[in-house]
C-alpha cells in the first residue's frame, strides 16, 4: 500500500514484523556500544578492574524507555547484550524508544542501588529542532502539520548547526534523524560532548540560541554591534534560503498580518541591525535547550516509528539535506507490504534442495540484512552504516594512540613509578577536547566559556 495508506489501527500487526525483520539491531548495538567492553589502553587482565568502568559497560548501563499500546511507558530498561535488546524488543513491541543517559549502575537494577549512588554519568549532545516553535513565522501550516514550504527551516536548521558544532566546537561525529513527524534531531557523538557536564551542554545550547521570548514577545532577535562572526555566518546561510521561504513561500509582505508583523519589526526601535534581525526571527533555527541542557533528558530513538504518522525517524543524509523529503520517508506499513514483493535479484531458476541448504546457513542476522534492503528503509540503514564507519575510523585512530600510552605505562610499572601524574595529564589531554570550543570561541568571544 502507498505510504499515505497508514492505518495507526494496524501498527500492534505491524510492529512484531518490523522487529522481527526490519530494525537494524546490528548497527544499533555497534553505535550504543561505543567499541565499549574493552579496557582503554591495554589488555584488561582476567580480575581486573577496567581504568574506565563508563566504557566497560556503556550499553549495558544505558537506559532505555519504551512506550507500549494505550501509551504504558516503561523506563529504566537496560540490557546486557544485543541478543538480550532483541528479544526484549521483539517481546514488547514498543510503539516508541527513547534513549537515555548512561548510568552509574545497570538502569534495570536502579531499585536495588543505594539511594544517591544511582547517577547519569554520560550520554550525547542532543538537539531536538520543532516545528511547531515556528508557527509565529510561518502561515502554510501551524501545530503538529508541516508541507514541503515550511520545512525549509529544518534544512536551515540542520545547515547552521552542524556547520557551529563542528567548527565552532570541533566535533566530528554528528548523525541528523528525521523524528517522524515534524521536526529533527541532532545526536553528537563526539566521546567530549558525551562526557559534557549539564553545565557546559547549556553553555553549548545557548550559544547556539539566537531567537529568545514568548508569545508575547514582539522582537525576539537583538544584534549588537560588533555581530560576532558565528551570527554572520549563521546569516550567510539565512540569505540562500530567506527570498524562497519568507518573501515567496510566506509571502510576508503579501498578506496584510503579516505585513504588519514585519513592520512591527522593523519600527520597534530604529536599530542598524533592523533587516538582519528580521531574517533571522523568521529563519534562524529555535532550540529546546531543556532537551540539550539534560545528562538525563530521554529523546526519541532513530529508527523508533512515529505512532500517528507510521513514518520511520531516519538518519538524514546531510550531502543531499536540501532533497530531503519528510513525506518520501517510508511507513512501517510500507516497507512491511515490500517484503512480500518477490525478491528483484532472486534466481528463480534454483531448485528447493538449494534454497534449502542456502537457508540452513544463512545466520538470522544476514536474513534481516536481506530483508530491509528489499525495502524503502534500506537508504537510510545505508546512511547509518557510513556514520557508524566514521566513528569506528576515530576509534582506530585513538586506540592506537593509546597503544603507545600503554607502552610508555608499561615502562613505568616495570621501573616501579607511580603514574598518577602522567595518567591525570593524558586524561586531560583527551578530556580538553571537550574544551576544544573554548579556544575557537575565546578568539570570537572572550566573554563565552564552556
Amino acid at each position: 500500500m502507498p505510504s499515505s495508506d497508514y492505518d495507526p489501527a494496524c501498527l500492534p500487526d505491524l510492529l512484531p514484523l518490523y522487529y522481527r525483520r526490519l530494525f537494524p539491531f546490528a548497527q544499533y548495538y555497534r553505535w550504543l556500544n561505543y567499541g565499549g567492553g574493552k579496557c582503554r589502553g591495554r589488555e584488561q587482565k582476567p580480575g581486573e578492574e577496567s581504568r574506565d568502568p563508563v566504557q566497560k559497560n556503556y550499553f549495558q548501563n544505558r537506559e532505555f524507555s519504551f512506550t507500549l499500546k494505550d501509551d504504558i511507558y516503561v523506563r529504566y530498561q537496560s540490557f546486557s547484550s544485543q541478543s538480550e535488546m532483541e528479544k526484549e524488543m521483539q517481546k514488547m513491541n514498543p510503539y516508541k524508544i527513547d534513549i537515555g543517559a548512561v548510568y552509574s549502575h545497570r538502569p534495570n537494577q536502579h531499585n536495588t542501588v543505594k539511594s544517591g549512588s544511582f547517577q547519569a554519568l554520560e550520554k550525547e549532545l542532543v538537539f531536538d529542532i520543532d516545528m511547531t516553535d515556528y508557527d509565529d513565522v510561518r502561515s502554510c501550516c501551524s501545530a503538529a502539520d508541516i508541507c514541503s514550504k515550511c520545512w525549509t527551516l529544518m534544512t536551515i536548521a540542520i545547515r547552521i548547526l552542524d556547520k557551529a558544532l563542528r567548527q565552532d566546537f570541533g566535533f566530528h561525529h554528528l548523525l541528523w534523524v528525521y523524528s517522524g513527524r515534524r521536526g529533527v534531531h541532532c545526536w553528537v557523538c563526539d566521546e567530549a560532548a558525551r562526557k559534557l557536564s549539564a553545565a557546559a551542554r547549556s553553555a553549548v545550547a545557548e550559544y547556539l540560541s539566537l531567537v529568545k521570548g514568548g508569545e508575547e514577545t514582539v522582537k525576539k532577535v537583538v544584534l549588537t554591534d560588533p555581530i560576532h562572526p558565528f551570527i554572520r555566518d549563521s546569516l550567510t546561510e539565512v540569505k540562500r534560503y530567506f527570498p524562497l521561504y519568507a518573501l515567496q513561500d510566506q509571502n510576508i509582505l503579501g498578506r496584510k498580518e503579516s505585513e504588519e508583523k514585519v513592520l512591527a519589526l522593523s519600527t520597534a526601535k530604529k536599530r542598524q541591525y533592523f533587516e538582519k534581525e528580521i531574517m533571522l526571527q523568521y529563519c534562524y533555527p529555535r532550540l529546546d535547550v531543556n532537551v540539550s541542557k539534560g545528562v538525563n533528558h530521554l529523546l526519541k530513538s532513530p529508527f523508533s516509528v512515529h505512532p500517528k504518522t507510521g513514518r520511520i525517524s531516519v538518519p538524514i543524509d546531510l550531502k543531499d539535506v536540501d532533497k530531503f523529503d519528510p513525506f518520501a520517508v517510508p511507513t512501517i506499513s510500507l516497507i512491511c507490504e515490500e517484503l512480500d514483493r518477490p525478491k528483484a535479484d532472486e534466481d528463480e531458476a534454483k531448485s528447493e534442495v538449494t534454497k534449502g541448504k542456502e537457508n540452513e546457513q544463512d545466520s538470522t542476522e544476514k536474513r534481516k540484512i536481506r530483508d530491509y534492503k528489499r525495502t524503502s528503509l534500506a537508504k537510510y540503514v545505508k546512511y547509518f552504516d557510513e556514520f557508524l564507519a566514521g566513528m569506528v575510523d576515530s576509534w582506530k585512530g585513538k586506540l592506537l594512540q593509546q597503544s603507545e600510552v600503554a607502552v610508555a605505562l608499561a615502562d613505568l610499572d616495570a621501573e616501579a613509578v607511580s603514574p598518577p601524574d602522567i595518567t591525570l595529564s593524558l586524561r586531560s589531554g583527551v578530556l580538553s577536547h571537550s574544551h576544544l570550543g573554548n579556544s575557537v570561541l575565546s578568539r570570537r568571544s572572550p566573554q563565552f566559556c564552556v
